[in-house]
């Protein structure tokens, strides 16, 4: 009987959905399953007829792959995938490939990798994005790890990836070690970002303008056929499209508190820790947490009785700016994105390909635009652009973006619509585009209280000076830690 070319362990939804996509391109797949059930089940039923080998231990499993054997883990990411490496590396051989798919942390990975690789095999921590429909007909996917692993994965991981229009594979080699799953944890940021963005679009046309979900169907089909096309748009254009069995819009029956995994905090610890101001991100994990104290809410909002006035503008014309500002909020959320995949890069002695990283993304996963083939095309053009926004397409777009997107942020504060995601990505454009800002005075009151030192207009960058600025502070200047 034939051997398989790849197994898999973790029959879940997604690990289903891998396992038949993987087939139907022509693999033999082998499948193990902790639960040995599942495997009977699946091989009994989807999987009735094909080339689907179902193992009922980790030892059958081995034996049934082709060398090098490629052991693909879909398990919960965390202590799970630690076991399994454990119970693997006894029963492979030196050059044999294991491959984590799933949401692991980046630098559990960069860990694993080091550990692997001691023991004679090789590591491969992938991203897969796209949800359940994108593991069944295509996902984007971001693998890292062990560089000698790749040859070996690229021909099954680029057959079963998404394609954009040329037939290009959103699939390519991101990194060593850990930059496969930081890409994809950068990458679910963004996909935090941008969800937040548009539900605030959504809360200022239902709180402020009153429009009905009917209304709100309508206008999300129309930006769907502008520059925001994009998998987001589309699904949100049919969440609000879609009735509740008594006739009314599901979307306004559904509890208004978001849930987590993750990706989104470790996105906003990973920029706090690069010192890189990737604001937009971290209010919409924010956004999230705050979603969540729906009870204390309830009170607060018993206790502020307030209303939102009633809107005297022009509503056509206003739905546009809405429409502006959601583009350019985004524009902000990529820049802020890429910068810290660039400094984190830096950190880890990562060789990331940012144009690549966009078309990775242009097809399969949840983040799929029209508008990462210009984030691909700013790359090609310049491989060491240091912001999206000094890149030509995007300056002329932002400017002519920046006063809709100002109208917008100045009526949400001024009626109490919270749009925490659009205005603190419109602070930060404001505070990048500014010459000076005031952490001059910052420095000065470091200076002051803890002899932290500053450095002067007229003097070159690196010379420190501490102002004895009591007169009864003495001349010692701090340099061990910088509060």
């Amino acid at each position: 009987m034939k051997k398989a070319d790849i197994g898999l362990i973790g029959l879940a939804v997604m690990g289903e959905n891998l396992v038949m996509n993987m087939e139907s391109k022509g693999f033999t797949v082998a499948v193990f399953n902790r639960t040995t059930s599942k495997v009977d089940a699946f091989v009994n039923g989807r999987a009735l007829g094909k080339n689907i080998i179902g193992c009922h231990s980790l030892d059958e499993l081995i034996a049934n792959l082709e060398k090098p054997r490629k052991v693909f883990m879909m398990v919960k990411a965390g202590e799970a995938v630690d076991n399994m490496i454990e119970q693997l590396l006894p029963l492979l051989e030196d050059g044999d490939i294991i491959i984590d798919g799933g949401n692991s942390h980046f630098p559990d990975t960069i860990r694993r990798t080091a550990y692997v690789e001691s023991k004679g095999k090789l590591y491969v921590g992938t991203g897969v994005s796209g949800g359940e429909e994108g593991a069944l007909k295509g996902p984007s996917m971001m693998p890292g790890g062990s560089p000698a692993a790749w040859p070996y994965v690229k021909p099954i991981f680029q057959a079963i990836c998404a394609k954009v229009e040329d037939g290009s594979p959103c699939c390519d080699w991101v990194g060593e070690n850990g930059a496969g799953h930081f890409v994809k944890m950068v990458h679910n940021g963004i996909e935090y970002g941008d969800m937040q963005l548009i539900c605030e679009a959504y809360q200022l046309m239902r709180d402020l303008l009153g429009l009905s979900a009917d209304e709100m169907h309508e206008i999300f089909t129309e930006w769907n056929k502008t520059e925001l096309d994009s998998y987001l748009i589309e699904i949100t254009r049919d969440i609000l499209g879609y009735k509740d069995t008594d006739g009314s819009p599901l979307v306004e029956n559904i509890l208004d508190t978001a849930g987590q995994k993750g990706t989104g905090k470790w996105t906003g610890i990973a920029a706090l820790d690069e010192g890189v101001p990737l604001t937009l991100i971290g209010e919409a994990v924010f956004a999230r947490c705050l979603s969540a104290m729906k009870e204390e809410r309830v009170v607060a909002a018993g206790t502020f009785k307030r209303t939102i006035p009633e809107f005297k503008g022009d509503r056509k014309e206003f739905i546009e700016s809405i429409r502006q500002a959601l583009f350019a909020s985004k524009i902000i959320s990529y820049a802020q994105g890429y910068t810290l995949m660039r400094t984190a890069a830096e950190h880890y002695s990562w060789n990331l390909n940012y144009g690549g990283i966009a078309l990775m993304w242009r097809g399969g996963c949840i983040i799929r635009s029209v508008f990462l083939g210009k984030i691909k095309e700013a790359y090609d053009k310049d491989p060491d652009l240091k912001n999206l926004l000094l890149d030509p397409y995007f300056k002329e777009t932002i400017e002519k973006l920046v006063p809709a997107w100002r109208k917008v942020a100045a009526t949400a504060l001024e009626y109490g619509v919270p749009a925490p995601a659009m205005t603190s990505a419109l602070s930060y454009f404001d505070g990048y585009t500014t010459e000076r800002l005031p952490a001059n005075l910052l420095q000065a009151q470091r200076d002051y209280f803890g002899a932290h030192t500053y450095e002067r207009l007229d003097s070159p960058r690196g010379q420190f000076f501490h102002t004895n600025w009591t007169g009864h502070g003495g001349n010692t200047a701090a340099s061990t830690y910088n509060a």
